[in-house]
């Protein structure tokens, strides 16, 4: 793997540097955890004073309103990620960014493509946020194979590649035939202070007013197979009776319809179970939920569960490859139980809600550990990039 920083580069290049620091290449901005997290990252380094470009295939999605006013989004107006090579290879030798963190691997293999063809100086990183082996074998469509079967052959290509957890890095390394250790595994920024804020803001569904005595067992992330929300559907009807709780699911997706007539069959009414849809501040929903339980059968770090822990909310997870077990050490932080297992997923769920607050382990605590701070320097290392950029006052170029 090829290594190179800023300070390496053709003196002729060093004022066109100035122009910016850091590119950000996403699909989009739809509401995923993927999304969310590159946001984060984008907004922290343009706070610690670098000039970040967000460069979108498709200027669209939920997370546009979070990006910091410091940070330049670039619509390159294409429907599909791979339409975005061209323009992306002309982003590339016009603007020469220091370096360009990638997320997704369809992007991944885009933006390595681009860069060698483009024959830039920039340095790409590229990052997977779930777990590679998994979503390969479940991919569908002739686009998707294709880009599982481009993996092995351009990825070695990267600057440096990074996965989000210790298990989703050994499992790329294998997957792609890259030399043990090549995988740096970061795990995703989290903003706590804003997470806080957010979580004190009121929230106006009438199941989580002050008074309401049914504990709600809330979940979130995307309607699809990949989160098993008919598991968590069937082990809350096995302890609906006994336990009076309500069960809401945030977030949308293709599987909408089918699991809306999975709870109909289990006789979950409209006052046990509710799909609100994707909500733009899910703190507020985790703050005052009594559980959050994620029920994936795969992940690659679930940033959900971390956000759930910043809440000081109790949480149930499975054993899913990967993230949870690191997340949560084991356990000892929460629950965790095998994948697609209805009564193991009941029995924790019970006896969570069973336990007062005070018994169960203080989230918060561990949440410390996910800091957006953290993360950032471990980002900037693997990008070649000091901490905080070295200013320049005479060299100095405003957007």
């Amino acid at each position: 793997m090829q290594i190179h920083t800023c300070l390496q580069l053709p003196k002729s290049l060093e004022m066109s540097l100035l122009h910016i620091d850091v590119a950000i290449f996403l699909p989009s901005l739809a509401g995923g955890g993927a999304e969310r997290v590159m946001v984060t990252v984008a907004n922290g380094m343009a706070a610690r004073g670098y000039r970040v470009d967000l460069v979108l295939a498709s200027a669209k999605g939920p997370y546009l309103g979070d990006v910091s006013p410091a940070v330049r989004i670039i619509d390159l107006n294409a429907q599909r990620v791979i339409k975005t090579l061209w323009p992306l290879m002309r982003y590339l030798r016009r603007k020469r960014p220091c370096a360009m963190l990638v997320a997704m691997d369809h992007a991944n293999v885009v933006a390595l493509l681009a860069k060698r063809l483009s024959m830039a100086y920039t340095r790409v990183v590229i990052s997977e946020r779930s777990t590679i082996s998994v979503d390969a074998a479940l991919a569908r469509g002739l686009t998707a194979r294709a880009v599982y079967a481009l993996v092995p052959k351009v990825y070695p290509w990267a600057d440096g590649i990074v996965a989000v957890s210790q298990d989703a890095a050994r499992d790329l390394e294998h997957f792609a035939g890259l030399p043990a250790g090549s995988v740096q595994a970061i795990y995703n920024p989290f903003d706590l202070h804003r997470i806080q804020k957010l979580a004190a803001e009121p929230v106006l569904h009438p199941w989580l007013q002050s008074g309401q005595n049914r504990p709600v067992i809330l979940s979130i992330g995307r309607l699809t197979e990949q989160k098993d929300f008919p598991t968590l559907l069937r082990a809350f009807a096995a302890i609906r009776e006994r336990t009076d709780a309500r069960l809401m699911i945030l977030g949308e997706g293709e599987l909408r319809a089918e699991l809306a007539a999975l709870a109909q069959s289990l006789n979950l009414g409209p006052e046990d179970f509710e799909m609100p849809g994707f909500v733009t501040n899910p703190f507020a929903y985790l703050c005052r939920a009594a559980l959050f339980v994620l029920s994936s059968r795969w992940e690659g770090l679930p940033g959900v569960l971390i956000e759930a822990l910043a809440c000081g909310t109790p949480v149930v997870s499975t054993d899913c490859p990967s993230g949870p077990r690191e997340i949560l050490e084991g356990g000892r932080w929460g629950r965790l139980v095998p994948v697609g297992d209805v009564a193991a997923l009941a029995q924790a769920m019970a006896e969570v809600l069973a336990t007062p607050r005070a018994a169960l382990p203080d989230g918060h605590m561990r949440a410390q550990y996910f800091s957006q701070e953290r993360s950032l320097d471990a980002y900037l290392k693997v990008m070649g990039l000091p901490p905080y950029p070295e200013k320049d006052p005479e060299k100095e170029v405003v957007h």
